[in-house]
């Protein structure tokens, strides 16, 4: 099997961000599975079922009227305790014979709180429970254990595979493939270097693998040089990332540990809808900023009133930041310091209280007006940024876009904060604020953000800001 060579390629605009909002791959394949052992599994519980009212059941029960809504309650309890065990899962999770036994004995225990403790007007005799349990073991097992004999001999006859993609030094392609087939379900359609996950050619061998149907990239753990980038790519394409094992020196927030053989993997799958949370993101931002520019009007006249009547000088205070991939853009802010501000930072660098000398924060900074100490306790100084939230530079939660002169002192290490949408809010400043006077420290609350980064997280820091401005932690 031969190398494919990839060209080079455009960015994209956020490591977030999916280049198509597609379906991942081989979804539907793994759909079909999850249906089909859901209906054998309904089909054996409900025949277990009337099997056991056959040959247990106590002359008060009455057939017509109790059995179809019992039976539909037997059939519900079963499968939904086999998913919350996680038994229609790929791979070893729905071979396991003992979690599944384990998982019957489980539902028909609650099946019987269910009658006896519900309060329901059903007479059933205790033989009637013992066969339903031994007809549902003895059912499920065997429909498992039939789907599990019928896969093997479709993936025999080359059906049902999934195309996956090796990415590995030529070296070591044969142990890793040697890896790859031991689990008989997936067949290698190409193999590359490593090279093709570089920045100028990662976002063209995407493209490469939709453009071929892959549905899984295995990569070998020394091919991954800038792992967060990799995985939050593959996250948003919709193809599964499984990173073979060398030593397991990180793990990533969002992966899981499955078996290739006898070989521990680390797996990151890809979204079902590829990059919707994103834009489940952005159109709040959008959405939010526009209601909140509406609601919040009347405040924004009065902090510019204040401002005015305080000292002199305009009502808003523009800068140059620094936000996605590097480029510069106006953040707005109200005043709260005096006009000259700027200038003046350079004589107060000795008090700087930041230890590493990256950012700059001092306490009871002399250029900050009387209004501008009351709007920086409160935050209310950020309020203009909805513009630039509105604009799509900014969104409302995120890394907080710094000014040139601190970006000028970043380490390599430290860009992957602009490789995201810089925001208002964000991971940083709900977990001290200002009480931070390490960047490095910040640098790594920021980097978290993006490794296990959610809408839900986005909500759950967005509500933590409010409580922390409230009690104004970290303020100064």
């Amino acid at each position: 099997m031969s190398y494919v060579t990839i060209p080079s390629a455009t960015f994209k605009p956020d490591i977030r961000t999916p280049q198509k909002t597609i379906i991942q791959k081989g979804f539907p394949i793994r759909l079909l599975r999850i249906i089909t052992l859901i209906l054998l599994d309904g089909i054996s519980l409900s025949l277990a079922w009337n099997l056991a009212i056959l040959y247990g059941n106590s002359s008060y029960f009455n057939w017509a009227s109790n059995n179809i809504a019992l039976q539909l309650l037997v059939v519900i309890i079963g499968i939904s305790i086999n998913g919350i065990r996680k038994l229609y899962m790929p791979g070893d999770k729905r071979r396991d014979y003992v979690a599944l036994i384990k998982a019957v004995c489980l539902s028909e225990l609650f099946l019987l709180l269910v009658v006896f403790l519900g309060g329901l007007d059903i007479h059933l005799s205790r033989l009637t429970f013992l066969f339903s349990w031994a007809f549902s073991l003895i059912f499920i097992c065997i429909t498992r254990f039939l789907f599990d004999v019928a896969t093997n001999l479709l993936r025999s006859k080359k059906m049902l595979l999934h195309s996956v993609f090796l990415i590995t030094e030529p070296e070591e392609k044969d142990k890793y493939i040697q890896i790859i087939e031991q689990d008989n379900c997936y067949t290698v359609e190409d193999i590359s270097n490593p090279s093709c996950l570089d920045l100028a050619n990662r976002e063209a061998t995407f493209d490469y693998l939709r453009k071929e149907g892959i549905e899984e990239v295995f990569v070998s753990w020394n091919s991954i040089k800038n792992r967060l980038y990799v995985c939050w790519s593959f996250h948003t394409s919709g193809i599964v990332l499984r990173i073979l094992p060398n030593q397991i020196e990180s793990y990533h927030p969002k992966s899981e540990i499955c078996m290739i053989g006898e070989f521990p993997c680390m797996t990151i799958p890809g979204q079902i809808i590829a990059g919707i949370d994103f834009w489940v993101k952005r159109y709040f931002d959008l959405a939010s900023s526009i209601i909140l520019l509406i609601l919040l009007l009347p405040l924004y006249v009065g902090i510019g009133i204040l401002i005015k009547l305080d000292s002199p000088g305009p009502i808003f205070f523009k800068q140059k930041r620094i936000g996605l991939h590097g480029k510069e853009f106006l953040i707005w802010k109200f005043r709260t310091m005096v006009s000259n501000a700027e200038k003046l930072q350079g004589s107060l660098e000795a008090k700087n209280q930041i230890k590493d000398g990256i950012l700059f924060k001092i306490k009871d900074d002399p250029r900050i007006t009387g209004i501008g100490k009351f709007l920086r306790c409160y935050s209310l100084d950020e309020l203009p940024q909805i513009f630039n939230v509105l604009l799509g530079q900014m969104s409302l939660v995120g890394p907080r876009p710094l000014p040139l002169r601190d970006v000028g002192k970043f380490k390599t290490k430290h860009f992957i904060r602009q490789e995201v949408l810089p925001g208002i809010t964000g991971l940083w400043q709900v977990s001290g604020r200002s009480n931070i006077e390490n960047f490095e420290d910040g640098v790594e609350l920021d980097i978290s953000y993006i490794e296990n980064w959610s809408f839900w997280l986005d909500l759950k820091i967005l509500l933590s800001t409010i409580q922390v401005v409230l009690l104004k932690k970290g303020a100064y």
